[in-house]
């Protein structure tokens, strides 16, 4: 049973910084890939982030690079997404999600993932 908790979101004002946590409850995060979208209201869920299952690749949208960073802590069998310099278009519900074969690579097709969590606000404004 694969079951995503995501958690971290929140209002900070432009040029803030949030880090979301999607914690793995069921299964060892280590040997999946998980992937972070986010999603406005009334528009398409948008892939942000990866990383793989196999050799622990991380991908990121253009709109995110350089200011975001995925990461696994195997530990706590939590994957993390630190969000630096936001911006108020990073406003959005944030959605962590898993492919579930062992040592999947990364995809930004939200069809590839097939479990996900339910979602945290991130809101940016002054």
């Amino acid at each position: 049973q694969f079951k995503l908790v995501e958690s971290g979101g929140g209002l900070v004002q432009p040029g803030g910084s949030l880090k979301l946590a999607c914690a793995a409850e069921g299964f060892d995060a280590r040997f999946y890939a998980f992937g972070w979208f986010r999603q406005v209201t009334g528009k398409e869920r948008e892939g942000i982030s990866c990383i793989s299952g196999s050799d622990s690749e991380t991908t990121y949208a253009d709109s995110v690079k350089g200011r975001f960073t995925v990461s696994r802590d195997n530990f706590e069998n939590t994957v993390y997404l630190q969000m630096n310099n936001l911006k108020p278009e990073d406003t959005a519900v944030y959605f962590c999600a898993v492919r579930s074969l062992f040592f999947n690579r990364c995809d930004s097709d939200e069809k590839a993932y097939d479990y996900w969590g339910r979602g945290t606000q991130v809101a940016v404004s002054s």
